[in-house]
């Protein structure tokens, strides 16, 4: 068997495809996001739906993490007030 290794996975040849069209990749047409691989197409294509890599990849924005929000006041967490 025929194996790809990139981003520190092994691949069969055969399973090394676009998450979104299923196309197969080379190493000169792929991206990877969050384990995910995608054509370089289908990856802009994501981005630009939302104009961020976590929403237009179907995650929650990481900026929403940020702030830790108390439970009983709803203010940030850090905040001095």
């Amino acid at each position: 068997m025929e194996r790809v290794t990139t981003d520190k996975a092994s691949f069969h040849k055969t399973c090394f495809c676009c998450k979104h069209c299923k196309k197969k990749l080379s190493m000169l047409n792929y991206a990877s996001l969050y384990g995910e691989l995608y054509c370089t197409f289908h990856y802009q294509q994501l981005f630009r739906t939302k104009g961020n890599y976590d929403e237009g990849f179907g995650f929650s924005q990481h900026k929403s993490r940020w702030t830790v929000r108390s439970s009983t006041t709803g203010a940030p967490a850090d905040s001095d007030a």
